[in-house]
């Protein structure tokens, strides 16, 4: 199929890409809605296990604002598997199996989380650029909600790893 230069083309590459992106991130959240519980499980601090079952709940708000812009969009949305967050995820589990001093462990699930949620905000802020451009404005609305909720997260997370990154370096110098 052929088309000529022009606005319409360009919206219908646009609109495939944001599908697409839609799609790699319901696919994320869903494998971290899955990931998630085995990580709070993992951890030894009070507050990074409360933190990883905070996040859970968020997870499930933001799959559930993805099904809303699909059911918008009269798109459905499977059919993408995100390999990115399957690697995340995976680093994540391999450190858990190699069952580091627990102020150790604490620490990498930290460093996983947080490279998980900057996978996160990539995609939201692309998605809600995309969004943008096509005049979704009920989805840049969802889309900037839960980006900003990651970047919350992320901030969270960077407080937190200050005290247990200091435990752990504490630990190894014992």
């Amino acid at each position: 199929m052929r088309f000529t230069p022009g606005e319409k083309h360009e919206e219908n590459l646009l609109r495939k890409l944001y599908v697409d992106e839609l799609k790699d991130l319901y696919s994320a959240e869903h494998q971290l809605i899955k990931a998630l519980p085995a990580m709070a499980k993992a951890a030894t601090s009070r507050k990074l296990k409360a933190g990883f079952h905070s996040h859970l709940k968020q997870t499930r708000q933001d799959a559930a604002r993805l099904q809303k812009i699909f059911k918008g969009m009269k798109e459905g949305p499977n059919g993408k598997h995100c390999s990115g967050m399957e690697g995340l995820i995976e680093e994540g589990s391999e450190l858990i199996a190699e069952r580091p001093d627990p102020e150790e462990l604490d620490a990498g699930l930290i460093a996983a989380a947080q490279h998980i949620e900057h996978c996160e905000m990539a995609g939201y802020g692309c998605a809600r650029a995309y969004a943008r451009l096509l005049k979704e404005s009920q989805a840049v609305a969802l889309l900037t909600r839960t980006y900003n909720e990651e970047k919350e997260t992320d901030k969270k997370l960077t407080t937190l790893s200050k005290e247990i990154n200091v435990e752990a370096a504490d630990a190894e110098r014992e």
